[in-house]
Formats: C-alpha cells, structure tokens, sequence
C-alpha cells in the first residue's frame, strides 16, 4: 500500500489553460521521491494538490490519494477532513518560512496547535512537548527560540522551527517544497543533512521538491521530471543520473554534474 497514490492529475486555471497535465506518480512507506523541474513546471502545485492546499481560483482533477492504511481522496475533500489530515497524515515544509510562519505570534504558540489538535496534549506535557520538537531539529536553545517571533530569529532557525511544526504530529509523509533555496550553502548543507537524518530515524516517506538535480540527488532515491506541466521521465536517480533520456532532463544532469564538480575543486583546495 502507498501512502500517496497520484493518478492523472490535471490543475487548469480560469482561463482553461493546464498548469499541471496528467501527472502520475506514487510513494511507498518510507520511500523518498524528488519531483523536480524548473520554475513554472508544476511542482510547487503537484504538492499543494497532494496536501489540499490549492488555490480555490484553480481546477483539481484526477485522483490524489492519501494515507498508507486509509487512503483518502483529497481531491474535492471538505476542508474538515483535510484539517485531519494535514500535519497527522502530511506535512508540507515550505521555501520560505516567513511566509510560512505567523508573524504576530511566537514560535512555540505556533508549535503547539498542531499538537493540540492532532495529539490532544496541553500544559505541563505541551510545553515539554514543544522543546522536544525544537530540539529534534537541533536548535541549541529551543526555549529561546519558543518565546521568540519569527523575526526575531535567524533563517536558519525559522527553516528549523517550520520543520519542527511539520513534524510534530509524525506524519507518514513529509513534503518539502525547495525548503533550502532560501538559505546560504552552509545552512543549507545543514538543513539536508536533518532532513536526511529525521526521514531515516521515522522512516517517513518524503515528497522533495527542488529545481536543481544534485540537491535532490543528496536526500532521495527516485527522481520524476516535471517540465510545462508534464512528466517527460521519472526512475530511479542511478538510472536517471547514468542514463536521462529526455533532452531536458539531460540538461539537469549536465548542471548536476558541473555543480559537483565545482563543490569537489572547492573541497580540494581548502
């Protein structure tokens, strides 16, 4: 059984023109599956879809389904269901975290409506709960960062705070939308490595996604490429890496590889 199952997925705006054609995929329990294309290529809006999230300017059709042991249609779902569902079954980490994050209100208030609502804990045990999600993500004073807003706080640790949020109520599925694109290439090199190392410990299936092949060749271990809407290829990344087919795909391997290529010149000459 898979936890997300993706058939035939069209998005159409008012307009009548598709953003999203046809897409297909699945994840198994504790698989990893990078979907990656450039800006424009329906990714961002494949994950929204999967997480009822759309904008409700635009047309879902198709079947996304939810949920390893009681899979749900989340396509035309009341939002009362998806409220059940969202940060319980799926959690979506996004690029930016101060979009992401009330800015009115501090981190650890933020962190505790999830858990209020899906784990139904409160005082003593909330707060403890709390600090044990900041410290998960390692944030080296989580109860700083509790009583902080998010202004108050760096980009690193908003990112940090925003996966917490994610994966407070251990989700089956954790969906990152380019969760490093904002970040400077250390902090970012940082955020995989945790990203890498929660998913191993939970053995949580993961949705990455990322415009750029060698980041999404860190952290997964099956790649689908989006372009204009479309799925032009998908497989493994050995195969992908080794063997891509489509001229556009072959064009994110060459930068892959150039950007590795520049990362081991650094590496050597330090």
């Amino acid at each position: 059984m898979n936890v997300l199952e993706i058939k035939n997925l069209d998005v159409t705006t008012p307009a009548g023109v598709k953003v999203v054609s046809g897409v297909s995929f699945s994840i198994a329990p504790g698989a990893r599956l990078g979907l990656i294309g450039e800006s424009g290529s329906g990714k961002s809006l494949t994950a929204l879809a999967v997480i009822g999230l759309l904008s409700s300017q635009l047309k879902a059709s198709g079947s996304v389904l939810l949920g390893d042991l009681n899979p749900q249609e989340i396509l035309g779902a009341p939002e009362r269901m998806l409220n059940t569902i969202r940060g319980k079954v799926a959690s979506i980490i996004f690029q930016e975290p101060l979009t992401a994050l009330d800015p009115l209100m501090k981190i650890g208030r933020q962190l505790a409506e999830p858990l209020r609502r899906h784990q139904a804990i409160s005082g003593d045990a909330l707060e403890s709960a709390i600090i044990e999600a900041l410290t998960e993500v390692r944030i080296t004073n989580p109860a700083r960062i509790a009583q902080s807003f998010p202004h108050q706080i760096s980009g690193g640790e908003r990112q940090r705070a925003a996966i917490a949020m994610a994966l407070a109520c251990q989700p089956s599925l954790l969906i990152a939308d380019e969760p490093t694109t904002a970040l400077d290439v250390t902090v970012q090199s940082e955020v995989l490595a945790l990203l890498d190392s929660i998913v191993s410990e939970r053995n949580m299936a993961l949705l990455f996604i990322s415009h750029d092949l060698a980041v999404v060749g860190q952290i997964t271990d099956t790649v689908v490429v989006l372009k204009d809407g479309f799925v032009v290829e998908s497989g493994s990344l050995q195969e992908i890496m080794a063997n891509p087919k489509h001229p556009y795909t072959q064009d994110l391997v060459k930068n892959a590889r150039v950007l590795d290529d520049a990362l081991d010149i650094a590496k050597d000459g330090k």
